[in-house]
Order: structure tokens, then C-alpha cells, then sequence
């Protein structure tokens, strides 16, 4: 099974906010997921970011991959793989 550490897009129409999950990579962006790490506020100004610090390690230690954007933001969040 292929783990992803990916955004689950939330919110209304025109106004997004994002879930950091642990997902299955076959699984659709909206669909299950295997647990949530964070979430990701692209609105407010300044953007918020908040990450649990041990998840996201531990799922990284696991072998589960981010995907570009999360890679972005765990950076951002200070988290590296």
C-alpha cells in the first residue's frame, strides 16, 4: 500500500481550507483517509499552517510521501524529512 501525505480540500465554494492527511494514493482527494496530521488556511493573512510536529514525523519515518505541496509546507512548518 502506497501512503501519501496529502491535502483534503474543506470549506465553502471560493473559500478553501485543507486537511493534512495520511491517505491511501488510490484513494480520491476527498475520500478516506488513514489519519489527519494538520490543516492548511490559505485565506487568512498571514497563511496558517499547523502541523503536529511527531505525526508528521513519524508518518515520514514510515515511508509515506508528501506530496509537492505538503513537502512545501512541511518545510515551511520547519518539519524536514
Amino acid at each position: 500500500m502506497a501512503v501519501r501525505i496529502r491535502l483534503k480540500r474543506v470549506g465553502a465554494k471560493k473559500r478553501p481550507f485543507y486537511r493534512i492527511v495520511v491517505a491511501d494514493s488510490r484513494s480520491p482527494r476527498d475520500g478516506a483517509f488513514i489519519e489527519e496530521i494538520g490543516y492548511y488556511n490559505p485565506t487568512t493573512n498571514p497563511i496558517t499552517i499547523n502541523i503536529n510536529n511527531e505525526k508528521a514525523k513519524e508518518w515520514l519515518n514510515k515511508g509515506a510521501q508528501p506530496s509537492e505541496t505538503v513537502k512545501a509546507l512541511l518545510t515551511k512548518a520547519g518539519i524536514e524529512k
